[in-house]
């Protein structure tokens, strides 16, 4: 079966005692991650988990933060007009 256009396929993962997985290697290389990253573990209880990079969310989380406060902050032009 080929799977779309940057969409991949690792293999399965076992979790062990402890509740650890590990992370396939070709994984690891194609999302350049590294020994100490930290990754965020998100859920849907009706579609699975996925994995994200603390660095990526939290990047993009400041971005939606300063639009936020650029969207609250006053217009000038309309005080100016006033």
């Amino acid at each position: 079966m080929k799977l779309p256009e940057g969409k991949r396929f690792y293999g399965a993962v076992t979790v062990s005692e402890r509740g650890q997985i590990v992370i396939p290697a070709q994984a690891r290389r194609d999302f350049g991650i590294e020994v100490g990253d930290k990754l965020l573990v998100l859920g849907d209880l009706g579609k699975g988990i996925a994995l994200a990079r603390a660095s990526k969310v939290i990047g993009v989380m400041a971005e939606l933060l300063g639009m936020f406060q650029s969207a609250s902050e006053p217009d000038e032009k309309k005080g100016d007009a006033e």
